[in-house]
């Protein structure tokens, strides 16, 4: 019996920074991702007259994603497949609620003394599932690894500012930065923040473990089980300080076929469906036992240029190339109405996005203009690299190939499988990629500084290889400024040269949609691309699941 309909949830307003400047007491983070079962994930009252569901614990949770994670180490790669499930083995000093608020985690409290120093006061009931107590010396231990350059961590970037980490007691540690760094607290609410057992730490150093393989944290959730490439099974963790999470386990199933993801959402073999086209979510609204959930997003896609390499070192060539494509057509096309237009590097919700940007618009006429003048009146032949399994993307590329052959410019598709793309763009073997990225903590910095800084080419971020001094110039202050007013101002700076020199284009904020079964609670999608299931709970259904 179809139980209610889950409406759309809304996006976040623009997060800023001034309640991580404050003493935050642990009380805020009670419970505040749980979902009363009888509200929808936007919080609406859901219409339960004659419902026969019944809640129950236990059960597995299985979920279709599209891609498997590439690793488990907190410190390891940066992106999303593997964020799904690091974010329920690991925990962080503070992390986002569900109105992407910045709460306590693993601290208890944590504040700002002064310009340099914050301090974060840790939860005395916390153990690693290893056994080993979390405790300031797990603090110092993770922190010290992640911007240890011998472990080279492509998330670094977030931390490397950390000039000292004093244990003070247990349960008090102090972190001091180099200069002012006001999203510290954001940053450390990354999945790069994870806290990682020292016990761990210290097998990985003498080669007795692999944390790629074998995470060792203090979640709700542990590692029972990794098929690579077919399935990653989580277990309960029995010792959790808090609330038990309600189900067994969670199976994340890799599935690359959309229309596989789909059908088995249909017949009841997985409870969620991930990245599904904007074209079939009516297929998943019409389903008896599922629908719908859509959230508007941190992210920004982008079609990014290798500006190292030819033709695209030239910036009168990569203008060109974006005043040919007609975003607005694509948007309207590919995602109706589940995206909007992107016209700069950072998505309107992040802080730091400026309203007074002026974009490139689409003008053919300039294009060819720009094209003659660069010598390439005749075009020229170039690959884009596209995620195989992602049919948006691949779509993109099919439409970008279309647009640009009216200039002679012959585009060749490469569809990569996703680890393969990534090691292939992160070492500039592309001319052209579509990838994106989701500003997880909120704040400009993440969103700009490890994607257009010069020290930032390659895994970090920077995969067009962009460099500009003076956008580099105005990254580092803008990290460093206390004002928040003043930081706006830098980031609108920096926001309009690189929209001028179109290292990228920027093509869509795409909204995160899945499909969900009814017969679950309590699960949530944050805006940050997480998926949040400690919550979970699966009930009983007179047909379905």
């Amino acid at each position: 019996m179809k139980k209610f309909k889950k409406r759309f949830v809304s996006g976040v307003v623009a997060l800023t920074i001034v309640g991580a400047l404050a003493a935050c007491s642990s009380d805020e983070s009670v419970d505040e991702d749980a979902v009363e079962p009888d509200t929808d994930a936007s919080g609406e009252e859901t219409d339960v007259e004659g419902d026969t569901s019944t809640a129950t614990e236990g059960g597995d949770l299985r979920l279709a994603m599209m891609s498997d994670a590439v690793d488990l180490d907190p410190h390891g790669s940066n992106d999303t497949s593997s964020s799904h499930v690091r974010t329920n083995i690991y925990e962080r000093l503070v992390n986002h609620d569900e109105n992407m608020e910045l709460v306590p985690e693993l601290a208890e409290s944590f504040e700002q003394i002064d310009e340099l120093t914050w301090e974060f006061v840790l939860r005395e009931d916390v153990t690693f599932t290893d056994g080993e107590p979390f405790n300031g010396e797990a603090v110092k231990r993770t922190l010290e690894r992640v911007i240890d350059p011998d472990v080279a961590s492509p998330k670094a970037f977030m931390y490397e500012m950390i000039e000292n980490i004093e244990v003070i007691d247990d349960y008090t540690v102090e972190i001091t930065t180099e200069y002012p760094f006001a999203p510290l607290a954001a940053n450390l609410a990354h999945d790069g923040g994870g806290m990682i057992s020292p016990k761990a730490i210290e097998e990985e150093e003498n080669g007795e473990r692999n944390l790629d393989l074998e995470p060792v944290g203090t979640g709700p959730f542990q590692l029972e089980d990794w098929n690579q490439g077919t399935e990653i099974l989580l277990t309960r963790n029995e010792d959790y300080w808090g609330d038990l999470p309600a189900i067994d386990t969670a199976s994340y199933l890799v599935v690359p076929e959309q229309l596989t993801r789909i059908g088995q959402l249909d017949t009841g073999e997985v409870h969620v469906a991930e990245n599904i086209e904007p074209v079939n979510m009516s297929q998943i609204e019409n389903m008896e036992g599922a629908d719908v959930s859509s959230v508007e997003s941190l992210r920004l896609d982008y079609i990014g240029f290798n500006n190292e390499s030819e033709p695209f070192d030239d910036v009168n060539v990569r203008v060109a190339v974006a005043k040919a494509i007609d975003k607005p057509s694509i948007v309207e096309a590919i995602y109706e109405g589940y995206g909007s237009e992107a016209i700069g590097p950072l998505n309107p919700l992040v802080f730091g996005y400026s309203d007074g940007i002026e974009p490139l618009e689409y003008n053919p006429e300039e294009a060819q203009e720009l094209l003659d003048e660069a010598g390439h009146e005749d075009g020229f032949d170039v690959s884009v690299m596209v995620r195989e399994e992602n049919e948006l993307s691949v779509q993109l590329a099919e439409i970008i190939q279309d647009q640009l052959s009216e200039f002679n410019i012959n585009v060749t598709i490469d569809q990569r499988e996703w680890s393969s793309l990534l090691d292939a763009s992160a070492n500039g073997e592309h001319d052209m990629v579509i990838l994106g990225w989701t500003t997880v903590t909120g704040d400009a910095d993440y969103g700009m500084y490890s994607l257009y800084h010069t020290e930032e080419h390659g895994a970090s971020g920077n995969r067009t290889f962009y460099s500009n001094s003076e956008v580099d110039e105005l990254l580092e202050a803008a990290r460093s400024e206390v004002d928040e007013d003043a930081r706006v101002e830098l980031y609108a700076e920096a926001q309009q040269i690189i929209i001028n020199e179109a290292p990228k284009i920027f093509t869509v904020h795409d909204d995160f949609r899945i499909g969900i079964a009814d017969n679950v609670e309590g699960f949530l999608q944050l805006s940050n691309g997480v998926f949040d299931i400690s919550g979970v709970t699966i009930t009983e259904e007179e047909a379905g699941y």
